[in-house]
């Protein structure tokens, strides 16, 4: 066990770790001991359409401390980095102090580092991605790219390899450059109390075989037959994992258990990703493993 840092009650606490480690359940004990307003930094739980699925805080949670930016979002509207900065901004000097929480690296990154002021992306453009992606893989835009932004980027993450392209297609300028002209960050990992959890990858993935099962207790599977008539790749919100094995078992294409396993192993591969990133980019957060990650 790593035990938690000193929790001032007026500084913003940041909690990120991969997906299935706890991180809710902590924001949740910390805003009711230390107080503060939860504040989600998940790129999928901002979307209205996917609440089970995505494990969003259930409304017995959001009754005992408030949680901003769930599912505030369409299900079919675009959403970025950027139109998360802005959102998270004026929570930063509200009258309760922020804990941010999530999974989303790069939205953690910008926040404490800084975001490029990069130009929305052309529909034209963002077609002409989805089209290749589509047709040839997302690793025929990775090898278009330049080598400095190509070194930098998340290869194995087919929606950062994308935007990458679609930056340098829009502005003739690759995202490495963009991004070494990048303003100063709304929030100095300095000035908060960074908690990254660190998991053991067997409990972990324990863990996500559990709370797949509990999703489809819970209603998952009417969720994804709520959202079949709408359901659209392309769209962001579509990326919750989960969501295109649900879909593909309601169009009869697998069976359940085929729909669970693959969405399962898909979890798994994502928390991995999530780790790399993790250690990659937040060597200097303080660490923290529940007590209970060897049970």
């Amino acid at each position: 066990m790593t035990a938690l840092p000193f929790i001032p009650q007026d500084v913003p606490v940041l909690i990120a770790g991969p997906t299935a480690s706890g991180k809710s359940a902590l924001a949740l004990e910390i805003a009711e001991q230390h107080g503060g307003v939860i504040v989600n930094a998940d790129a999928i739980q901002v979307f209205e359409n996917w609440r089970i699925l995505t494990a969003r805080p259930p409304a017995e949670d959001e009754a005992r401390a408030q949680h901003l930016l769930y599912g505030q979002i369409p299900y079919d509207a675009d959403y970025s980095v950027g139109h998360w900065l802005r959102e998270v901004a004026p929570l930063l000097t509200g009258a309760q102090r922020p804990i941010i929480v999530g999974g989303t690296g790069l939205y953690f990154t910008a926040l404490t580092q800084g975001l490029a002021d990069i130009p929305p992306t052309p529909p034209y453009v963002r077609s002409l991605a989805n089209e290749r992606v589509a047709t040839e893989g997302f690793e025929v835009l990775l090898s278009e790219l330049d080598a400095q932004t190509a070194s930098r980027v998340d290869t194995l993450n087919p929606m950062r390899v994308q935007r990458a392209w679609e930056v340098l297609h829009a502005t003739g300028r690759p995202l490495a450059e963009w991004q070494d002209n990048t303003p100063p960050p709304l929030l100095p990992l300095e000035n908060t109390v960074p908690i990254l959890f660190d998991v053991d990858k067997d409990w972990l993935n324990a863990r996500i075989a559990r709370r797949f099962d509990l999703m489809l207790d819970q209603g998952a599977l009417s969720e994804a037959r709520s959202n079949l008539a709408t359901y659209d790749p392309a769209h962001l919100s579509a990326k919750a994992i989960g969501a295109p094995e649900l879909i593909a078992h309601l169009r009869g294409i697998l069976t359940l258990e085929q729909a669970r396993e693959r969405a399962t192993i898909a979890t798994r591969q994502f928390a991995k990703r999530q780790r790399t990133w993790f250690r990659s980019k937040m060597a200097n957060w303080h660490p923290y493993s529940p007590h209970d990650t060897n049970s």
